[in-house]
């Protein structure tokens, strides 16, 4: 399957955008699609063959998952690339436009069980929910 690619322009300096995107304390706060989720814990060891591990849950409790990839490349303020459990690959750009301007592109490979569609509308939401908490805060 063609790997899925969205991205979105985030008026703030690559360093914020990097530091939002991979400090616990502030994925917590937006690594989630809607206001009915919430994402309760994150630990991140930002290093290759380090791991990403966030929990993903509905504020009701009735759903919940984990999120757990291992990093295979990590170029400070530029590119991540990691690999999730099911060998799924993903990569984060993080391009400086200009020294408050941001754009941040998401490439990753679609699973198997729900449609491409879903998939990139459920990963857009949760960029669009990091676009917001970043410029907000």
């Amino acid at each position: 399957m063609e790997p899925i690619k969205i991205d979105i322009t985030i008026l703030a300096p690559v360093e914020k955008v990097w530091d939002y995107f991979n400090e616990p304390k502030h994925i917590t706060k937006w690594n989630f699609a809607d206001e009915t989720w919430h994402c309760p814990s994150s630990e991140n060891d930002l290093q290759v063959g380090g791991k990403l591990k966030t929990r993903m849950e509905a504020k009701d409790g009735s759903f919940g998952f984990d999120f757990e990839a291992i990093y295979d490349e990590v170029i400070p303020h530029e590119r991540i690339k990691y690999h999730l459990k099911d060998g799924r690959n993903v990569e984060i750009i993080f391009d400086r436009i200009d020294e408050n301007t941001t754009k941040v592109t998401e490439i990753f490979e679609p699973e198997k069980q729900n449609s491409v569609e879903m998939q990139r509308d459920g990963w857009y939401a949760i960029l669009n929910n990091f676009h917001k908490y970043v410029e907000n805060n």
